[in-house]
């Protein structure tokens, strides 16, 4: 059963989490980087887990982006270890809490004993319909863009497509997220960085920002709570004003499926 009724006024349907901090949370205790990564697994499972009591509808964890793939050989072994680790230990937890594990990015990038765990997983979870975990996995968002617009000329080249039919919503099709993930309504940054780093660009046009000072090792369920509490406060305008958001039901402006919002007029 939900454990919703926690939080008092709406839950973003669509979380994403930057998890940042590992390094720093290693350092500060004397330790490699690798024990940051792997203290940062433990995070992850704890906040899945929140997540679908909470009741949130999709998950989407930035694990691994496509400029990771630039540090020391070592560390990104490592890395792709405690991927793989964590493939096979959540395998069951995944399957028997409905959970469906879907991924974007350029995962033809990883390695076969990655690859494999991971695709067994995707499949084996297909039908899951408690909460979808998204794994970003050697993602970058302004890939994504330029690969969904390489897409869009190849169709414009074989006939498929009109140039002068491309909106926003023609363009949101054509990214590897579109009709795999709603949108997203809460971004949340570990570590007390206020940057995006090239996640989901398009995607978080109209998400609510949200940074907190907790390296990601230490980043718990309560963390996860005070996120959702402080979402749950914000008035999200689309655009529009306050007068008009208080006439409107809430629905009327939730984006559409495809990211953009039937009330928004660009501000």
């Amino acid at each position: 059963m939900s454990e919703a009724a926690s939080i008092v006024g709406p839950l973003p349907r669509h979380v994403g989490i930057i998890m940042d901090g590992n390094g720093r949370w290693a350092r500060s205790h004397g330790l490699p980087r690798e024990e940051g990564h792997a203290k940062g697994a433990d995070s992850v499972r704890t906040v899945v887990r929140a997540a679908r009591k909470l009741g949130i509808q999709a998950l989407t964890l930035f694990a691994f982006s496509s400029q990771n793939w630039d540090r020391p050989p070592e560390e990104v072994f490592h890395l792709m270890q405690l991927l793989r680790r964590y493939l096979i230990q959540e395998r069951s937890e995944i399957l028997d809490n409905g959970i469906r594990l879907i991924t974007v990015g350029d995962t033809e990038r990883l390695p076969a004993y990655v690859r494999t765990p991971l695709v067994e997983l995707m499949t084996a979870s297909a039908n899951n319909d408690h909460m979808v975990l998204c794994l970003a996995l050697s993602y970058g968002g302004r890939e994504m863009i330029a690969k969904a617009a390489a897409a869009m000329c190849r169709a414009a080249v074989a006939g498929k497509l009109d140039p002068a039919d491309v909106d926003p919503d023609v363009f949101g099709s054509y990214l590897e997220s579109s009709n795999l993930l709603p949108p997203m309504d809460l971004l949340i940054r570990t570590s007390g960085e206020h940057r995006i780093s090239n996640f989901f660009l398009w995607e978080i046009a109209y998400a609510e920002l949200y940074f907190t000072e907790k390296l990601w090792p230490e980043f718990e369920r309560a963390d996860l709570e005070d996120a959702l509490h402080d979402f749950a406060k914000r008035e999200r305008r689309f655009g529009l004003t306050s007068d008009q958001v208080s006439t409107l039901p809430s629905r009327t402006l939730a984006p559409d499926e495809d990211g953009t919002s039937a009330a928004s007029t660009g501000g």
